[in-house]
């Protein structure tokens, strides 16, 4: 049976829930309270291709700023600092500041540390926050805020996948702007939503790990024509 050493707790704001920071022999895990675990350092296939597959889709990527909305393991800003270049900047937007300490402490070396990247500026802030507040500032936005449009960790989550959720993170996008969702299972509804609103949708079923077992899912969408 795999030992667990707990490293540190955080409560998740606008809710009762909390994380806790476990290592295991070989890695790292953060579980839910009540024991289910929402992510690790073997499992984050899909986390990377969150970063790359929008910054992929951008004509240039050089000097893109970026926007991910939900720090994580920090796999998919390693992904993205991978994918742009030196003028580039990132901006992370994550509620819970014990999961940046994580990071720029004992979890960081998994992800290649990219906290450290100059390029990358955090905010302790609600990506919908930024998103309001931004205008028309970014070339990608990357949201992974929780299990996908069925909030799991936040009741607040949900609402970034709403009609309004989407119009706000369009108005935040540069013209040939890429939105990248990622979720934990399919959602019919919300491809429907998005393919509403007239933008290319893609959607991409990425292995957690290896090429087999879990999937999950990864929904780009741009402009018609871009």
């Amino acid at each position: 049976m795999r030992k667990l050493t707990p490293l540190g707790t955080a409560a998740i704001p606008g809710s009762d829930k909390s994380l806790t920071l476990y290592r295991s022999k070989d890695d790292f895990h953060i579980n839910l309270s009540g024991g289910l675990e929402l992510m690790s350092t073997r499992r984050h296939g899909s986390e990377d291709a969150l970063g790359y597959l929008p910054c992929r889709r951008l004509a240039d990527p050089h000097a893109a700023r970026v926007l991910i909305g939900g720090l994580g393991m920090g796999f998919t800003l390693a992904a993205v600092l991978a994918e742009v270049g030196e003028s580039a900047e990132v901006v992370v937007a994550e509620l819970i500041p014990e999961v940046v300490e994580w990071n720029r402490g004992p979890l960081g070396d998994a992800s290649g540390r990219p906290l450290d990247d100059p390029r990358v500026r955090v905010e302790i802030a609600d990506v919908a926050t930024l998103m309001g507040a931004a205008g028309a500032a970014y070339d990608v936005i990357a949201l992974d805020v929780d299990n996908g449009p069925e909030d799991f960790t936040s009741g607040g989550n949900t609402r970034l996948y709403t009609d309004a959720g989407i119009a706000a993170a369009r108005k935040a996008l540069r013209p040939g702007g890429v939105l990248a969702y990622w979720s934990s299972d399919p959602d019919e509804r919300f491809k429907a939503r998005l393919a509403a609103t007239g933008m290319k949708v893609e959607e991409h079923r990425v292995y957690a790990f290896g090429s087999k077992g879990t999937q999950n899912l990864i929904w780009v969408a741009r402009e018609p024509g871009k």
